[in-house]
């Protein structure tokens, strides 16, 4: 816990970042937690280049003094950035009163049942005031639902079925297919229409493809050209003249 580590920042007090523990190199993840976080912050980075926010994965959240950081298994804040001089102490991890703001979406994966997703930390992201709160249960630990959306309505949580996240412009949805070698069901960002944001190796193999039938169109082209070019010629009609 922090403490005693307020200093005057002109009109207003903001933790002194030197005394926070910004990391403690303690390994919590198993491999399919770590597989999906790398998958929903990777599709983001990769689809979204045109937009500015901050996505990671297993980065403390310091959202008010003289208390812990949290650490969700995903977040994502909206135009925000990484500050240039990342490696300061201030700037390791994301505390709320230097960003300004707190994340849209912060997003838990359940492994067991000792992470109090649905109590504690749903408090606190409330109290922080994120404006949705996912929950992601794919060994149903927590009960039947896989998937549990919260969003903010005025200082309380409220579970929705809705999976488009209106105040990001984003969606979330279940998809089955292969990911870094593994075949599973994943949980992915998805636009409006439905399709899910690609991965850089997925943009990688739907440019391939693009460029691949592209090429199958212009030999097709040229087949055809080269055909109604010896038609031409058996009908004693020299192409190159036309």
């Amino acid at each position: 816990m922090v403490q005693e580590v307020l200093i005057n920042n002109d009109d207003y007090y903001v933790p002194d970042a030197n005394q926070l523990v910004t990391e403690n190199d303690t390994p919590a993840d198993n491999f399919a937690s770590a597989k999906q976080q790398r998958l929903l912050v990777s599709s983001l980075y990769s689809s979204l280049q045109n937009q500015t926010f901050l996505a990671e994965a297993n980065v403390g959240i310091y959202y008010t003094d003289l208390q812990p950081p949290i650490v969700p298994d995903v977040f994502l804040s909206l135009d925000v950035q990484v500050p240039e001089k990342w490696w300061e102490k201030q700037n390791r991890c994301y505390m709320v009163w230097r960003f300004g703001k707190p994340p849209e979406v912060v997003l838990e994966i359940v492994s067991n049942k000792e992470g109090d997703e649905l109590g504690k930390k749903l408090k606190i992201y409330e109290h922080m005031r994120a404006s949705y709160y996912i929950v992601y249960d794919p060994n149903q630990q927590l009960g039947e639902k896989v998937l549990r959306i919260y969003e903010l309505r005025g200082t309380r949580y409220f579970e929705t079925s809705e999976t488009w996240l209106e105040q990001v412009g984003l969606g979330v949805t279940m998809w089955e297919g292969e990911f870094e070698g593994r075949q599973d069901n994943w949980l992915r960002w998805c636009y409006q229409n439905g399709n899910v944001l690609l991965t850089g190796d997925e943009c990688v193999e739907q440019e391939r493809q693009r460029a691949e039938q592209e090429r199958q169109r212009a030999e097709q082209a040229e087949q055809r050209s080269q055909l109604l070019a010896d038609r031409l010629r058996a009908m004693g009609v020299d192409p190159d003249t036309l």
